[in-house]
Parts: structure tokens; C-alpha cells; sequence
């Protein structure tokens, strides 16, 4: 028997496709249209949610049983808080420039939407390994998305991937430049963000009739 059976395998897979936080659930749009200008930013806040929320539901369902009902929104926000706070100053320490690009949307991971309805919908309502799965599915369901758009929008809106050259150089007009290719600025703008997550969800849709029908 593998070490995931196939109930726990599905809290993993689920929303990196037909559960997808973003796609489906429409939830943690607004760092996807803030933060994706760079496939860097996007990747270090994808894997931020991951610790979060992975280590978050994991708490909370530890505690679960001891919290009481009326202050439970405070507890989960005081939870999450304090996992922001240590992503914060582990980014402030080892990558500062991008910690201030980032800047205040690592704090509004407190109020993620995705990380606050995995706690209520599924770490106060089930163990801690299955929390942590849930927890990690939801998290990297989460970036995929974020990883897909900051990809294309750097790549197309200023010719590079991660800071580096791919296409060119623009001013000397090397590779694709030199046949007349010019960067699309549009790419860098928010708009566009929530254009290639419609066409992200488009796509996925027409592959899956599904979710059409279920959602």
C-alpha cells in the first residue's frame, strides 16, 4: 500500500485542476493580478501560501477541539498571522529587494481568502495529516496558477524569465528583436493578469465539461 491512499492522494490533486483555489473557487485573485509582473515574486509568494497554509491547517486542526466557537476566526487569524510574520523576516533577511516588491501583499496573506476557508472548511473539521494535505494541495493549486501567469507576463511584457534575458536584447537588437519583436507593456499592467487567468480558465473548462456543469 502506498503511503497515500487514494482518498489522501485526491486532497493533493483535486485542486490542482478540477478544485483549482483560483480557476474554480475564484478565490486569492488579487495577489494573482498584483504580484505576477514577475515569474520571481510569483514563485516566492506561491511557495510563502505553501508554508502557510501547510503548517496553518496543521495547527489549527491540532487545536481544534479546544477552541471555542465564538473566537475561532480570531484564533485562525492569530495563527496565520504569526506564520506571516516569520515569512516576512526569513524575506526581509535573505531576499530583501524582493521582499519590497512584494511588500504589503506578503501581509494580505493573512487575509487570503483560500487560507481562511481551508481552515474553516476543512482543518476544524479533520486530522492533522489530512489537514496538512489539504493544506499543501490548496497551496500549490494556488501557484501553479500564480507560477502560469507571472511566467507569460514577464516573458511576454518585458522579453525575460526570473531577470534574465530569453528573447534578446532589446536595445542591441539581438534575437527576436532584431526581426522587429517588440515587448508587450500591456503584459506588465493588472488587466492582463485577469486576462490570462480568464484564459486559464477557459482552458481548463473546455478540457473538462464537468465544471461547467458543476460550477
Amino acid at each position: 500500500m502506498g503511503l497515500l491512499s487514494k482518498k489522501d492522494s485526491k486532497l493533493i490533486l483535486d485542486p490542482l485542476a478540477d478544485n483549482n483555489p483560483i480557476t474554480i473557487q475564484v478565490l486569492g485573485i488579487c495577489s494573482a493580478l498584483a504580484i505576477t509582473a514577475e515569474l520571481k515574486a510569483s514563485i516566492v509568494m506561491a511557495v510563502s501560501v505553501l508554508f502557510v497554509l501547510g503548517i496553518g491547517n496543521v495547527v489549527i486542526s491540532l487545536m481544534r477541539n479546544i477552541i471555542p466557537s465564538k473566537i475561532r476566526i480570531i484564533v485562525q487569524l492569530v495563527v496565520v498571522a504569526a506564520l506571516v510574520i516569520i515569512v516576512d523576516l526569513v524575506l526581509k533577511a535573505f531576499a530583501y529587494e524582493l521582499s519590497k516588491t512584494l511588500s504589503v501583499f506578503v501581509g494580505l496573506i493573512i487575509t487570503n481568502c483560500i487560507i481562511m476557508g481551508r481552515f474553516e472548511a476543512f482543518a476544524l473539521g479533520n486530522g492533522p495529516w489530512r489537514s496538512f494535505l489539504d493544506g499543501i494541495g490548496n497551496a500549490a493549486g494556488y501557484g501553479a496558477i500564480l507560477i502560469v501567469v507571472g511566467f507569460f507576463r514577464e516573458l511576454l511584457g518585458s522579453g525575460t524569465l526570473l531577470g534574465f534575458k530569453v528573447l534578446g536584447d532589446p536595445i542591441e537588437k539581438t534575437g527576436l528583436y532584431a526581426i522587429g519583436y517588440e515587448n508587450n507593456g500591456f503584459m506588465l499592467l493588472s488587466p492582463m493578469a485577469l486576462i490570462v487567468v480568464g484564459i486559464i480558465i477557459w482552458v481548463q473548462r473546455s478540457r473538462n465539461k464537468a465544471l461547467i456543469e458543476d460550477h
